[in-house]
């Protein structure tokens, strides 16, 4: 362990992580708020939010990988000591994100329907689906310039903003929660469609404080100004979306067999998807926690590869790994203990809370392969080969869809056998992983 652990790395690491972990966190609470909120109305009302969330998040997560491809190049270019380059693509970034961001929000607001219906969504909640998407849309517009800073912040190391930006937003949505999904000091109870509003407001707040902050600030090197926003190239742009596309259709994939598995859930019953919800929000504030270090990693990486040094690279990545599975096993613990307590936050059915130390024991066991996956993924990125990943979640979102179907369409089985499917799925791919990051430590070194 002690050839393992270095200290300089591990400050490297959590410099960057601790504030992005911060914010995560502080926004994963204010998630956990706004569902405990949404699962007081009705486990009807969180199906309706967890189908409509997810394949929201689907793109909202996609487009932030894209920029993983704007992260390598940068991160790289400030390691050879190119500035001009890292400035360049950060200014291509700027520009041409903020296009994709207005038609993803033009698609959510006019073309939610006809999603949930291809995801089967009950009739008995699609209505509720559809409101909130289109409550929820106008996040895509912040997303391009949100996606673009968090590269800018990343890389020059001063993600403390981020902090700032959790604690605005979050406080502002829980506020705004309570008012908009109940009705309270004189606003009508709007329900899921307030819940959305909720959101959108808050990440306008927090977006704003971001910005300002990155528009004054003189401590960020490779910031670029308007002039080179306006008047920057596309062909830097699609270099990062060509470095960024496999993270992009990464994350895609992962989200496409995540988005089937709700598929097969509706299939079992709504009462499936929504506990599939209130689980999936709970897994999330450990997965956000160790995809800040993912983060960090990504970018040191990059750094080190730039620098020419691969043993740093090793270094990083194991680093961060010690990390990653010290919060898998803290929230493990967590969950074995108070199983109960925790899914009685957002839910008074009996059934679930009768089966809920088994659901957070499978979702406990996944979190370390998981975790895993994240990071030597952001090792063999930072390396230059981002569409290793994506062969991986092809194959693990081919097996997710194919076993899920016959688990549920042919031996009619249940949430349980799709949780443990998940865990089997991030367990094969960690092993496949591993193996390839060793193999490209071995060749370059």
């Amino acid at each position: 362990m002690k050839n393992i652990i270095k200290i300089s790395y591990i400050k490297k690491i959590l410099v960057i992580a601790i504030p992005i972990m911060l914010s995560n966190l502080i926004s994963q609470l204010q998630m956990l708020i706004d569902r405990i909120f949404i699962g007081r109305l009705s486990l009807e009302s969180m199906s309706a939010v967890g189908n409509a969330s997810n394949p929201m998040w689907t793109t909202m997560d996609a487009m932030f990988a894209l920029t993983t491809g704007a992260t390598i190049l940068v991160s790289q270019a400030y390691g050879a000591g190119d500035n001009k380059k890292a400035r360049s693509v950060l200014a291509s970034l700027f520009k041409y994100n903020n296009v994709l961001g207005l038609l993803l929000f033009l698609f959510w607001f006019f073309y939610p329907r006809a999603v949930f219906t291809l995801m089967g969504v009950d009739k008995s909640i699609i209505d509720m689906s559809v409101d909130y998407s289109r409550y929820y849309a106008p996040i895509f517009i912040l997303t391009g310039i949100g996606a673009s800073i968090s590269c800018l912040l990343s890389v020059c190391q001063r993600t403390q903003i981020m902090i700032w930006y959790g604690l605005s937003r979050s406080l502002a949505n829980v506020i705004l929660d309570y008012i908009m999904i109940f009705g309270h000091f004189g606003f009508p109870a709007m329900g899921v469609k307030g819940a959305a509003l909720a959101t959108t407001i808050a990440e306008l707040l927090g977006d704003l404080i971001v910005l300002i902050y990155v528009l004054s600030s003189k401590e960020l090197p490779l910031k670029p100004d308007l002039k080179g926003i306006l008047s920057s190239s596309f062909a830097d742009y699609a270099e990062t979306v060509r470095l960024g596309a496999p993270a992009a259709l990464e994350e895609l994939a992962w989200n496409i067999g995540n988005l089937y598995l709700i598929v097969m859930l509706n299939r079992i019953s709504v009462e499936a998807a929504g506990i599939h919800s209130i689980i999936f929000g709970v897994e999330l504030i450990a997965v956000v926690l160790v995809g800040s270090i993912g983060t960090a990693t990504l970018t040191l990486a990059g750094f080190e590869t730039g620098s020419k040094n691969v043993k740093g690279v090793w270094d990083v990545v194991m680093n961060s790994a010690v990390l990653s599975w010290g919060i898998s096993l803290f929230n493990l613990i967590i969950f074995l203990l108070f199983p109960t307590r925790i899914l009685g936050l957002f839910t008074t059915d009996a059934t679930v809370l009768a089966t809920a130390p088994l659901y957070l024991f499978i979702v406990g066991i996944d979190l370390f392969p998981k975790s895993g996956n994240m990071i030597f993924g952001s090792g063999i990125k930072g390396y230059g080969e981002p569409s290793w990943m994506l062969k991986t979640q092809l194959f693990g979102t081919a097996f997710v869809i194919i076993l899920s179907t016959v688990l549920v369409l042919i031996l009619h089985m249940g949430i349980i056998q799709i949780f443990c499917l998940v865990v089997v799925d991030e367990t094969l791919r960690f092993i496949v992983n591993s193996w390839k990051l060793n193999r490209i430590k071995n060749q370059k070194t």
